[in-house]
């Protein structure tokens, strides 16, 4: 077997592989069809201070090459949170990596604080939520308040932060450099795409919230060269995902410049997406006579 082990911000890793954030659960749904003990870390759904009811349904819709959401980070809370999905997580041999979500910084803060002691190794934070204060701004469209809502979380957690991308911005290396100057131990990126479908038999929108998050195999290119532009505009690990349903994805994210890969809406269509991924890295690294993945990292 090929040494697939990484090191993310000081973590050690079994393998690069973990899972997008709302696309697996925190293991539990998916427990019966896959061995969670073999990713290098589970990411789990976003978790907020107080429970999230959601967005209105329809909530997904299929694509050409892909899907759409708007679901809306719904959650039960971190207490329920923490009494379910942690305990769960707990028993496996996994790293955890918790998303956080807010409306305002506040909250986020609120959710990270109750993480301290908690046996979590790293917290990602989705910066796609609205920001109350600046109208309904998303922090991570806004350089400035991607940067000072960095700051607030950094001076409250424990366990490293990575900063969760929206490539819904015209420099994506801008948003990169901002959330590390405000202290990001790490980035992740991308999150969704903007889109909207709509249905002309029934002459309305397929989507309730009428535009939702496009992801699927359609964003892997957008995906890729964000991740590569983000790795060679700053100097901290990134978790790369995007479009991931093959070994041959992660390979190139990874030549991209990225740590970590993640799987997102692919465990949708095959929940054994993730051990092919796992077992075609092993493979190709044996191969090419690898011993490690950082021989390949950053390649291009």
């Amino acid at each position: 077997m090929a040494d697939l082990s990484v090191n993310f911000c000081g973590i050690t890793m079994k393998n690069p592989v973990t899972v997008a954030s709302g696309t697996f659960g925190s293991g539990r749904e998916y427990d019966e069809f896959v061995d969670v003990n073999r990713l290098g870390a589970v990411t789990t759904k976003g978790v907020s201070l107080t429970p999230w009811e959601g967005n209105p349904t329809p909530r997904i819709a299929e694509t050409a090459s892909g899907m759409m959401n708007a679901v809306g980070l719904q959650n039960p809370g971190i207490e329920e949170f923490l009494k379910t999905d942690i305990e769960f997580l707990k028993q496996k041999d996994t790293r955890i990596i918790v998303n956080v979500c807010g409306h305002s910084e506040k909250e986020y803060v609120g959710v990270v604080e109750r993480l301290r002691d908690e046996p979590v190794d790293l917290l990602e934070i989705n910066v796609s939520c609205p920001n109350i204060k600046l109208g309904g701004i998303a922090f991570g469209v806004d350089p400035v308040a991607l940067e000072k809502i960095t700051k607030e979380i950094k001076k409250k957690a424990r366990q490293p932060v990575m900063m969760k991308l929206s490539p819904n911005v015209t420099n994506i290396a801008e948003m990169a450099r901002a959330a590390v100057a405000g202290g990001a131990d790490a980035l992740s990126l991308i999150n969704t795409l903007t889109g909207m479908k709509i249905d002309i038999h029934k002459k309305c929108f397929a989507i309730a919230n009428r535009t939702g998050g496009l992801s699927g195999p359609a964003i892997k290119p957008v995906a890729l060269r964000m991740v590569y532009d983000v790795c060679h505009a700053v100097d901290v690990p990134v978790v790369g995902m995007g479009g991931i349903a093959s070994w041959e994805d992660a390979v190139e994210f990874i030549m991209a410049g990225a740590t970590m890969v993640s799987v997102g809406t692919a465990n949708f269509r095959d929940p054994f997406t993730t051990g092919r991924v796992i077992d075609g890295l092993n493979s190709y690294m044996e191969k090419e006579g690898l011993a490690s993945l950082s021989e390949i990292r950053k390649i291009l």
